[in-house]
């Protein structure tokens, strides 16, 4: 029998009866008669009451069921009266009465929650968050040795393929906004030191600006956003996709198989990509002085190469291990926190994005701010 609803509308009523098996085989019949049933009533006033008669059903079940719920939902939400009967079956009653007294308890769960107690839920998981940060740390440091003593536990044979597609596939992309860096800090050199007859300081002001300080933090920004994106959705995917359950059930750690080695390519590539970086920027800082400047290119060399000191190279590159190891342990731990399906997957890797950046940004200036103290 086929599934329909029937309308009938008199002066103080509209009567809906539904007919035919309305289940999870009739669904799409199901979802059709529905909309077409609240296309008919569209002009429908709220001086009438809306009656769903349900004694014409030859089946339902939660399928079915939840379809004419929302139906239901929809009409009140309108302002419309609705009243379902059933003489002979309550069942049906009670089964739609559940799909909707589910949406309502929701629905009052959105309106009443308010900003205290969104605070209070987040303040709440904050234990549980550090808990489970310190578990992986930890999960991670244990890792080592274990992957020393037991080379075969880790999977080596990734290394080259992982430093490829961290390192040199994303050296365009750092080598380009090192560039532009470089860049700009030479135009922002000129405009302000041209102002007190210091052009000549320009040089020293990219080689300190750049070596120290934006070198590895724009260098490990771009591929916290690119690599560390790339290595979330990844394990992510592996989590879902129930690979990471396939490995504990063969004996293998995930932690040591999947993130040692991907931790371990980020602290090989990120010092590379970031001296290329500083190379970059300080072309870029002789084309801005080049193109609004009398400044000649020996010159710029020569002041370029007296600001060059162990310090300023080694400050700036001492840091990016430590830059690298926090986006592989944040891209990792947040991949493989994933549950559910594919929105977990893109949750996941916007928070692994997220955080990484500003992981990055604050490992960074505690390093700026420690060697500050230390008069460096």
């Amino acid at each position: 029998m086929s599934v329909v609803i029937r309308l009938n509308v008199d002066d103080e009523h509209a009567h809906l009866l539904p007919t035919g098996s309305f289940d999870l085989t009739h669904a799409a019949d199901i979802a059709r008669a529905v909309a077409e049933t609240e296309r008919d009533l569209r002009d429908l006033d709220g001086r009438r009451a809306v009656i769903l008669d349900l004694s014409s059903l030859e089946r339902i079940d939660g399928s079915g069921a939840v379809l004419v719920a929302g139906l239901i939902d929809r009409l009140e939400a309108r302002g419309l009266r609705t009243r379902c009967i059933e003489a002979h079956n309550p069942h049906a009653v009670r089964l739609i009465a559940l799909y909707r007294h589910r949406t309502e308890a929701l629905g009052e769960a959105t309106r009443t929650t308010g900003l205290l107690d969104r605070l209070g839920a987040v303040a709440a998981r904050v234990p549980a968050s550090v808990t489970g940060v310190l578990d992986f740390v930890g999960h991670s440091a244990a890792a080592i040795p274990g992957a020393i003593v037991s080379p075969g536990s880790v999977d080596w044979k990734s290394v080259p393929r992982l430093m490829q597609a961290i390192g040199a596939d994303a050296l365009p992309v750092t080598s380009a906004a090192n560039l532009l860096i470089g860049l700009i800090v030479g135009f922002l050199g000129v405009s302000q030191l041209g102002r007190f007859g210091a052009v000549v300081y320009v040089p020293e002001l990219v080689v300190i600006a750049q070596f120290r300080e934006l070198g590895p933090l724009v260098t490990a920004i771009v591929v916290a956003g690119r690599s560390g994106a790339g290595l979330a959705s990844e394990l992510a995917t592996m989590r879902v996709s129930e690979e990471i359950d396939a490995l504990h059930s063969m004996g293998f750690d995930p932690v040591r198989w999947l993130v040692v080695p991907r931790c371990l390519a980020l602290i090989l590539t990120l010092p590379i990509l970031t001296w290329i970086g500083d190379v970059l920027a300080l072309g870029g800082g002789l084309l801005a002085t080049r193109a609004i400047t009398d400044m000649t290119t020996r010159a710029y060399v020569l002041g370029t190469a007296d600001a060059i000191t162990g310090a300023h190279f080694l400050d700036g590159l001492v840091k990016t291990p430590f830059l690298a190891l926090a986006i592989g342990l944040i891209a990792c731990g947040q991949g493989l926190a994933a549950r559910g399906g594919a929105a977990a997957v893109g949750a996941r890797t916007t928070t692994a994005v997220v955080l990484a950046i500003f992981g990055v940004i604050v490992i960074s200036a505690l390093f700026t701010l420690f060697f500050s103290l230390l008069g460096i």
